[in-house]
């Protein structure tokens, strides 16, 4: 008993922590010049997730592969046979319709103001929020990028990825283990296609094997989902649980050798990751969901603030598809 208090002690003092927002973004950005901007935001992606809720883990990967290119500047929306948004790992990006629905609007209340790249961190945040997730304070004031290249999106994470190289491609945007693991945690809504994990139920290491680290339950399960001789674009949850809720089920599966993607398996096996993805699979939501509630706030400011253009930087398109 004793110790349960003092685990809740422990964990209502590191929740009344502050998050303070980085690279000169601040909370409330636009309360003067558009006041109205993250209201709109908000009913502009409930309305495509009141049709769709599967939109919500389209715009969080989206603003999640725009901030790991040229960093979060609206970079990914734009159009053109050399963007960005070509690039291999982005060929399966959706959500575009919405940001470009918010866009509009904005530009009708307040032309010239509200950024491309800080419309994507707020739907973001507001697709986790109606996923039953975390609601935080978005810091805001990013500009968008005047730069969108397919070739420089070859360090954005793959499913592919050892531990290693997840590591040092989250490194090199001054995230860290504890980060890495908690925003693979975004894998909670969403789905892959099964070409792109279909290789470890068949023929993991080319000898027509499968890969060791899925239980034998995830792997009949995963075999009957995607067939040897299919096209391989059936369509699989990242979470079998609760694919359309923001909770720790994504962590249990990994625990439990049901990780769909080869590298969110990986981060059971290697020894700093495996402890922080066991401390988020605890048995109840309660506590542990709390902490990782928190923790994904905290590593999701983080991650909007790579690299971000503030100032006089960039500029404010006018579409997000294009630059002004």
């Amino acid at each position: 008993m004793e110790i349960n208090v003092l685990i809740v002690i422990s964990l209502s003092l590191f929740i009344l922590i502050p998050v303070k927002p980085q690279g000169g973004l601040k909370s409330g950005f636009y309360s003067s010049t558009c006041p109205k901007a993250e209201a709109t935001v908000r009913s502009t992606v409930e309305a495509h997730f009141k049709s769709d809720p599967t939109v919500a883990a389209g715009l969080l990967r989206l603003h999640f592969h725009d901030c790991f290119v040229e960093g979060c500047d609206g970079s990914i929306l734009i159009k053109g046979s050399s963007a960005e948004i070509n690039a291999l790992p982005n060929l399966g990006l959706r959500g575009f319709e919405v940001i470009d629905d918010a866009k509009t609007q904005l530009e009708s209340l307040c032309p010239g103001v509200v950024s491309c790249a800080d419309i994507l961190a707020l739907a973001a945040r507001d697709s986790v929020d109606l996923s039953d997730g975390p609601n935080w304070a978005v810091p805001t004031g990013r500009r968008d990028g005047r730069v969108s290249l397919a070739s420089k999106a070859s360090n954005l994470p793959s499913p592919l990825d050892s531990v290693d190289t997840q590591r040092n491609k989250f490194a090199a945007k001054g995230l860290d283990d504890q980060d890495l693991v908690t925003l693979s945690g975004a894998h909670t809504i969403g789905q892959t296609e099964c070409r792109f994990f279909r290789y470890r139920l068949y023929n993991f290491t080319t000898t027509g094997n499968s890969d060791p680290s899925l239980s034998q339950s995830a792997l009949t399960q995963f075999q009957n989902m995607c067939p040897k001789t299919s096209a391989g674009t059936e369509r699989v949850a990242l979470d079998k649980d609760s694919q359309l809720k923001f909770d720790v089920n994504y962590f249990k599966n990994v625990r439990d050798g049901y990780g769909v993607l080869e590298s969110d398996q990986r981060l059971w096996g290697d020894p700093t990751t495996h402890d922080i993805v066991k401390n988020y699979a605890g048995t109840f939501r309660g506590l542990l969901g709390l902490r990782f509630d928190y923790e994904f706030k905290k590593s999701m400011i983080k991650m909007s603030s790579i690299e971000v253009k503030t100032g006089t930087e960039g500029e404010i398109r006018k579409i997000c598809s294009k630059f002004n």
